[in-house]
């Protein structure tokens, strides 16, 4: 692979009800485009691609990579967004750039926090069902990527030593419930293309490319709830 000296990648979220892409040269953001109403990545996302490719040939920008947010999230959304990434990489002749959903908001997020503290996205599921991780501040992962039924037990033992941020569109529902002071809720965080600029960077120097013709989303679909052992049946 020829490695260039400047490094332009086009950036598609869509794990949430959020959807963006943006374009970024050499890691600053040049274009960028966002809709936070739901439901609306079949008809919009195509529109922002199109602006975002349109663009890059008036400035005269070659599109090196495609990134995409590879979930878990939305079922609907991943594949939407993939299936477009794939497709405008394909036709560019560019690389496929996958990265992890919850990942993507952890690095958002851990810009803004002291360094001791840990970084917990939850993407929201489904009643008190979070899709959610754990990085430390220097996005080591501590907690692997899960989904989990959150009670008032959740995350107890990391909670107990040190400070957690709990954000992400499946956060609020669990503030009820996870009440341990060292509980710290960050409110209107959303993956979004702009966010994952730096770790595209990332992937793009060390080479991490997905098979455009064979990658697809991760949708944590396998999971099955565990019944509690004390039921009576």
């Amino acid at each position: 692979m020829t490695m260039h000296s400047t490094i332009n990648i086009l950036h598609i979220e869509t794990a949430t009800r959020v959807c963006s892409c943006a374009l970024s040269c050499n890691g600053e953001l040049v274009f960028n485009r966002e809709s936070y109403k739901a439901q609306s990545h079949a008809t919009l996302l195509g529109v922002f691609v199109e602006e975002a490719v349109q663009f890059s040939r008036k400035e005269n920008i070659q599109i090196h990579a495609v990134s995409v947010s590879s979930g878990p999230g939305s079922y609907t959304g991943l594949r939407i967004g993939v299936s477009e990434a794939k497709g405008i990489a394909y036709g560019l002749d560019a690389q496929l750039i996958a990265l992890p959903t919850l990942e993507i908001m952890a690095k958002m997020v851990s810009e803004t926090v002291e360094k001791e503290v840990l970084l917990c996205p939850m993407i929201d599921a489904r009643r008190m069902e979070v899709y959610t991780a754990v990085y430390d501040s220097s996005m080591n992962q501590i907690e692997p990527i899960s989904a989990k039924i959150i009670d008032e037990g959740s995350f107890m033992d990391l909670l107990d030593k040190h400070k957690v941020a709990f954000f992400g569109d499946g956060a609020f529902k669990c503030k009820k419930v996870i009440s341990h002071p060292n509980a710290i809720f960050i409110p209107d965080v959303h993956p979004l293309a702009s966010g994952m600029i730096p770790l595209s960077m990332a992937a793009y120097r060390s080479v991490k490319f997905e098979d455009i013709a064979y990658f697809e989303p991760f949708y944590l679909k396998d999971f099955v709830a565990t019944k509690p052992k004390n039921k009576i049946f």
